[in-house]
């Protein structure tokens, strides 16, 4: 075994790719979308679907904040790829304000209804919001129940128990009554008070007194279960392994407007039937589902591990969480899983009940050893 010294978790990025600022990784440039209120036309995606194949690599990430991710862009496409994206309608005036759409949207909304009248009036006012660290964002999340708590966010607005709306900072248990008339002037006024008092990452991990008038008081409705691959009153849910599809993929899908959510799965607006759906997950206990695996190397350049194979290897039995982590940042999942497998030096340490920044109880395994050693 190799010597391990943990150090907790490594510091990440400090600021998430976008359309006007990529970020490098190992097979080239990362360019994300942010899609409005957690939907796009079947024109959008098809036409994401086509600028990924012209100006990437063809593969496709979602993200824990129900965004995508065109991978393996050159720096000559960046510019005929945020062409590509204007005329689709994806695209933000500039870095700034794309960095304040920070949104996170209850992907099951219904036009009309509270989350969806709620995002309308937030997006109009982002403007109005201070100077943020560049992962800071809002959930709005009106239905009848939260079903985003688990999905990173900063400010949220939700169902409170009493039926009404409540206005919480991430990490607090409560938050505080608002009626709809208020919720986005008390939202952005949390984030005036946030940058005023000191915050400089995220509000879970600040803990510095509320202002009076966001006193946590009341608690969430009882959540809402987290959405799986089936048919929905929505549509047809497909599921994703690892977040990761191919734009070829995306293309045989019907021609229908999607939801994209933050569990790795896609909404197809309207369809009262499963469809044939190659490359995507369809049944609901698939164990695919329960696998957080980053794209490792040579996807990555922080790992020093190829992932997804070994964890399509691993599959978890019923009921356990499995997580492969190319490094010790653990892009992929932040909480802890059953089973966490961490590359490190080309071989992988093995955590059980933890993080990948946590302390091994197994280390310096090749990949055959970590499947001969049955981690699971």
């Amino acid at each position: 075994m190799m010597p391990h010294e943990p150090t907790g978790r490594p510091a990440p990025k400090g600021w998430c790719p976008g359309a006007h600022r990529p970020m490098l990784s190992g097979d080239g440039l990362i360019v994300r979308v942010r899609p409005r209120l957690a939907r796009l036309t079947a024109a959008q995606l098809r036409g994401l679907a086509e600028a990924s194949l012209a100006h990437g690599n063809g593969i496709i990430d979602l993200t824990s904040r129900a965004n995508l991710q065109l991978r393996g862009v050159k720096q000559a496409g960046t510019e005929p790829l945020l062409q590509h994206l204007a005329h689709l309608g994806l695209l933000d005036t500039d870095a700034a304000a794309e960095g304040r759409r920070n949104l996170l949207c209850a992907p099951g909304w219904i036009a009309g209804d509270a989350t969806h009248r709620l995002a309308l009036t937030l997006t109009e006012r982002l403007v109005d919001l201070p100077a943020l660290p560049a992962k800071f964002g809002f959930a709005v999340d009106a239905g009848d129940g939260p079903i985003l708590s688990d999905a990173p966010s900063d400010i949220r607005i939700e169902r409170g128990a009493s039926g009404g709306l409540i206005l919480r900072a991430d990490g607090r248990g409560l938050g505080t009554s608002v009626t709809e008339a208020e919720a986005t002037d008390k939202a952005i006024a949390l984030a005036h008070w946030f940058v005023q008092a000191g915050g400089s990452g995220r509000m879970a991990g600040f803990d510095a007194p509320l202002p009076a008038w966001a006193a946590p008081v009341e608690a969430t409705a009882p959540r809402l279960p987290r959405l799986r691959p089936g048919l929905l009153p929505l549509g047809a849910c497909l599921g994703v392994a690892f977040g990761q599809i191919s734009a070829d993929d995306l293309l045989r899908l019907p021609p229908v407007s999607v939801r994209v959510t933050p569990w790795r799965l896609l909404v197809l607006e309207g369809l009262a039937a499963m469809p044939a759906a190659n490359g995507f997950l369809t049944d609901p206990d698939d164990p695919l589902l329960a696998v957080d695996a980053c794209p490792g190397a040579p996807m990555c350049s922080a790992a020093t591990v190829a992932t997804r194979d070994l964890a399509r290897r691993l599959t978890p039995v019923p009921g356990r969480s499995l997580h492969v982590s190319g490094c010790a940042k653990g892009c992929a999942r932040a909480k802890a899983a059953d089973v966490t497998l961490v590359g490190r030096l080309g071989r992988f340490d093995v955590v059980r009940l933890g993080t990948a920044w946590d302390t091994p109880s197994q280390t310096g395994l090749l990949p055959e050893e970590v499947l001969a050693f049955d981690a699971l």
